[in-house]
């Protein structure tokens, strides 16, 4: 994370935007003290993928076509 003055922030907005667009987050300081804080918008289908991964890593798969050991009713009749 870095910083950058308000007044430098003034000067060079674009390419302050495009450090953040790209993925840097950055502290805003007037007079040495932060103020504000300019982070990157969420990818939400990156954040998606991830949460996927998550679930996949512990999920259980089982045989759902085959048919079970179990007889039933409609069967029988």
């Amino acid at each position: 994370m870095g910083t950058i003055a308000v007044s430098e922030l003034r000067a060079n907005l674009k390419k302050v935007m495009q450090r953040v667009e790209h993925g840097e987050t950055l502290e805003i300081t007037s007079m040495g003290k932060v103020v504000a804080r300019l982070v990157p918008p969420e990818d939400k289908r990156k954040t998606a993928r991830k949460k996927l991964k998550e679930i996949a890593a512990t999920a259980v798969l089982r045989d759902v076509i085959s048919p079970l050991d179990v007889q039933w009713e409609a069967e029988t009749e």
